[in-house]
């Protein structure tokens, strides 16, 4: 009885449990609905503060939860509202000028582009960029450098050594720990396998990452170059022997103005908008703005509209959400894109790895659909790549930006194998079956020659279809393509010269050439896709699942536990892949 009883109070806690954290989440659902519609208000003699130390996405994402609309979300903290809300600033009154500190940002090198060609154009107003920092990251730096003046901190430091990246080899791991990655490749170049078949680096994927790194860092040297007046040649030499690295140092080598603290900073700030010292400064932060940018935009009255969808993240095979592209968000959005008679053009925002073929393909049946109602105009971001390439080779137009990623043209299979640890571990794996091929692949047991045969067989017509994919889209030949294929990947200004996009620049660029297209000179944009989430999901982002995480995150640190989640999404990828060489972070 007592155990009945106690079994009883459980249950009926948890009930209780769960009936408060719903409760809560309307309650705070309300909260938040209510508070966003409250205006912000920007006061007279702002200046802007761009500090960006959040994750930065190109589309920031808007949900809505079935019956429960007080929990919908349309978020305004995306790269395109950061550029929309700095545009603004330009012909605001309220807005002074632009105060850039200690970012520490978040963001690809294509994406902090975007946002110094934002704060260029800024500049053109007439009105100030200043920029501080305790400690300024190389891409801070790179981010801060078109500023009028450059303070640091007087303990401060800098980093500006160029580009480098770490790559992690596992095949001696593989033999002491039984643990086998099954490898099929498609391209010299495609390297995302490479790790489980070499312990070092092999000269093609050198080749391949020198040149790619050489042609970001070329882009950078020469954008600082012209903000700061200082040759190319002298900051390959700050770079070279670090001179830069402490606040004496970086003024010595003139890649800052002034050595200051922060009151002193504040105090220089006041200074430009002739405000008394003793006063306070108004400022608004630029996630605020983008906000109060967006609710100005919305007196458009333009009937005429370009879809902008925005393919974020690696390509699984299913919905897909804010993580991930899926060929169900992606194709809906494309067919409710296309059966909208006040949408004229599509622009597909592309910034992804590639991943699963089979919902690459999809979603070029899609887009290929979509040209031949309207204009389907491509801008890359931080990277299209492999698969990210297939969904944008048959658009009438591809841009990309000088740092972006691409090309990647190659396939690879992978499949995990467990037969040497099995066997250390005295585990024997046996089948029943009742045909010759039944088996597709097992775990315990080594690759057979007809499994390998047939898996080769599948990533070769993959292969072939993909290069037909791009001959067709770019109006090149097959063997054109192939011999800028075989998995290699180019930076915007490599494939620009080799055929694989049309023009260098921003979403800007791509959405002037839809405009063109569509013959419409006013317009306004609609984002997609629109994410859905069930009541489910809700409980779970607020709850253990969440909070899982986050112990995650603290026990393991930052590093390891990207780690976790690298391995995570690997064991979910199904299917042959059309994915970038690796995960690769440039530091």
């Amino acid at each position: 009885m007592n155990f009945l009883k106690r079994v009883l109070s459980t249950v009926t806690g948890i009930f209780v449990f769960l009936f408060i954290c719903f409760a809560l989440l309307i309650v705070i659902g309300l909260f938040a609905g209510s508070s966003a519609d409250q205006n912000i208000i920007v006061k007279n003699n702002s200046v802007l503060n761009l500090k960006l130390d959040f994750p930065i996405k190109d589309y920031a994402g808007k949900t809505v939860f079935k019956h429960y609309p007080f929990l919908d979300e349309d978020r305004k903290d995306g790269l395109f509202n950061i550029i929309e809300a700095i545009k603004y600033a330009e012909t605001d009154d309220k807005i002074k000028g632009i105060s850039i500190e200690n970012n520490f940002i978040q963001a690809g090198y294509s994406q902090t582009k975007a946002i110094r060609d934002a704060l260029l154009e800024f500049k053109n107003s007439g009105k100030f960029i200043v920029a501080y920092a305790d400690i300024f990251t190389q891409k801070d730096y790179y981010l801060s450098s078109v500023a009028d003046t450059i303070y640091i901190n007087p303990v401060g430091m800098m980093e500006f050594g160029g580009l480098y990246t770490e790559r992690l080899y596992f095949k001696d791991f593989q033999e002491k720990s039984g643990i086998k990655m099954e490898v099929i490749r498609l391209g010299k170049y495609k390297s995302a396998v490479e790790p489980y078949l070499e312990n070092e680096m092999s000269a093609n994927n050198r080749e391949q990452i020198k040149g790619y790194l050489n042609g970001i860092w070329s882009t950078v040297k020469n954008e600082i170059s012209a903000s700061r007046n200082i040759p190319v040649e002298r900051l390959n030499t700050v770079a070279d022997s670090l001179l830069s690295r402490t606040a004496t140092l970086a003024k010595a080598s003139k890649m800052i103005d002034k050595i200051a603290y922060y009151d002193e900073f504040e105090n220089g700030l006041k200074h430009a908008i002739n405000l008394e010292a003793s006063k306070k400064i108004n400022t608004i932060s630029i996630s605020d703005y983008a906000v109060h940018t967006a609710n100005k935009q919305k007196t458009n009255t333009s009937t005429n509209k370009i879809a902008v969808i925005y393919a974020e993240g690696e390509i699984i095979y299913g919905e897909g959400d804010e993580q991930f592209v899926g060929q169900g968000a992606m194709n809906r959005s494309l067919k409710q894109a296309r059966e909208d008679n006040k949408v004229k053009a599509v622009v597909i925002r592309i910034n992804s790895p590639g991943g699963n073929a089979l919902a690459s393909e999809l979603i070029w049946r899609e887009i290929e659909l979509t040209k031949k109602v309207k204009p389907v105009i491509v801008s890359m971001g931080n990277l299209a790549a492999s698969g990210g390439y297939y969904i944008a080779c048959n658009a009438n137009k591809i841009i990309a930006e000088p740092t972006t990623i691409t090309g990647s043209i190659g396939v690879f299979g992978m499949l995990p194998n467990v037969k040497g640890l099995a066997d250390k571990w005295g585990i024997n794996a046996e089948q029943v079956a009742t045909n010759k091929n039944t088996i597709p692949y097992s775990f315990f047991e080594p690759m057979g020659e007809a499994q390998e045969a047939f898996i080769k067989e599948s990533i070769g017509d993959i292969y072939d279809l993909f290069i037909t994919r791009v001959a067709a889209g770019r109006n090149m030949g097959q063997d054109d393509v192939k011999a800028i294929a075989q998995g290699r990947v180019w930076t915007g200004v490599d494939a620009l010269n080799n055929g694989l996009i049309d023009k260098l620049g921003g979403l800007d660029v791509a959405l002037e050439y839809a405009a063109q297209a569509a013959e419409i000179k006013d317009y306004k944009i609609k984002e997609l896709p629109v994410f859905e989430k069930d009541l489910e999901k809700i409980l779970q982002s607020f709850g253990l699942a969440k909070a899982k995480d986050a112990i995650l995150k603290e026990e393991l640190g930052e590093a390891n536990y990207k780690i976790m989640q690298d391995i995570k999404a690997m064991s979910q990828r199904k299917g042959i892949q059309l994915l970038f060489p690796f995960d690769i972070e440039i530091k």
